[in-house]
């Protein structure tokens, strides 16, 4: 025999006298949960080929980082040194072979004594570096000096300026004085 079901102030009367289960907190989130295990990761394993590819330029000098890019860092076993994949464009593999102490020696200086102890090379294309914030020629160069007049005249016009800003003033002035000379010639 089926019972029939409560009505709505039943139900209410049934639902106060019972206590629920509290609802389960959320999933912490992702990075949070995974902090404590990369940092032992990080201590175990150490840096990898992603912690070179940001200052290779530096670590290998510009020539070989253009032809070059770290692929993989792995670890040796036991207490021997790591294996380091680098990603080499094809005919520059030869040159990579010839240097491949010297480069062992710049990563091991970077990466900490005995990090790495062997390269292996995998040739393939190489995608350009960023390029470097490069200055440029004309403010490597040294601006030539302003003819005495034209120097007297630019220390004349801005003789009423305060100090601080007569000093740039007069920067300026040479600049563009310097630069409309470069024009005429």
């Amino acid at each position: 025999m089926r019972r029939p079901l409560p009505t709505e102030a039943e139900a209410r009367e049934i639902l106060s006298r019972r206590r629920t289960r509290p609802a389960p907190r959320p999933a912490p989130k992702a990075g949070r949960a995974l902090q404590g295990l990369i940092k032992e990761l990080d201590g175990k394993l150490g840096r990898g080929a992603g912690a070179l590819e940001p200052r290779w330029r530096e670590i290998v000098g510009e020539r070989l980082a253009r032809v070059t890019r770290p692929q993989k860092l792995t670890k040796g076993r036991g207490e021997s040194g790591g294996t380091l994949e680098l990603r080499v464009a094809g005919p520059a593999a030869l040159l990579v072979q010839h240097q491949s102490e010297e480069i062992l020696q710049r990563v091991n200086l970077f990466l900490g004594p005995g990090t790495v102890e062997k390269l292996r090379i995998a040739q393939g294309p190489v995608k350009p570096l960023p390029d470097s914030p490069v200055t440029p020629a004309r403010k490597a160069a040294a601006a030539a000096p302003l003819p005495a007049h034209q120097e007297a005249e630019l220390k004349a016009s801005v003789a009423e300026a305060p100090d601080g800003l007569r000093d740039v003033l007069e920067r300026l002035g040479r600049a563009v004085l310097g630069d409309r000379g470069d024009r005429r010639r």
